[in-house]
């Protein structure tokens, strides 16, 4: 069995994970868990380079805090007027990156997030929500839920896993 540790108690990230391992090596019996591990930036990632920084400190807490086959980290951010989110996956020292798919923010909640808030309470905000975050997120309200945060970050998540399905490349 393998044991993979997700720096995250949000359910909607462990879940990302869960599907995304599941779907990727469906024969391998699986266990994952998600820790709360600080980010050691901005509650709300205004750079990309500020939101991979996030995901890089969470990895390295989690590894610091529990013993596992794979660790994964998911940081969300802001890219300009965009949200998206980097994807870390670490086995054996190897590490697999990828970043989801961007969506632009309405104006109003950019400037919501200008004032300080994060994404998830300006989305709760303007749609009347109540924790998006830990549910569909703004993808989902934004795409009248076509696609979830967990969707696009089981897409990404594979995306990351790449070293590790095509370990003679890498």
């Amino acid at each position: 069995m393998w044991t993979i540790a997700v720096a995250s108690a949000n359910p909607a990230k462990i879940n990302a994970v869960k599907q995304c391992f599941k779907s990727n090596f469906p024969e391998q019996t699986i266990k994952v868990s998600g820790y709360a591990v600080a980010s050691g930036v901005a509650e709300q990632p205004l750079t990309s380079a500020e939101t991979l920084l996030g995901a890089q400190n969470r990895l390295q807490a989690l590894k610091l805090q529990i013993a596992a086959d794979y660790y994964v980290a998911i940081e969300a951010g802001l890219d300009i007027d965009m949200t998206f989110a980097w994807m870390l996956i670490e086995h054996n020292g190897k590490l697999g990156k990828a970043r989801s798919a961007s969506l632009m923010l309405p104006p109003e909640a950019l400037h919501l997030l200008a004032e300080g808030l994060q994404l998830g309470d300006a989305m709760d905000q303007l749609f009347g929500t109540t924790n998006i975050k830990q549910a569909g997120g703004a993808i989902g309200l934004l795409t009248h839920n076509h696609l979830s945060r967990a969707s696009v970050y089981q897409q990404a998540l594979t995306l990351a896993l790449i070293p590790f399905l095509n370990p003679q490349r890498f």
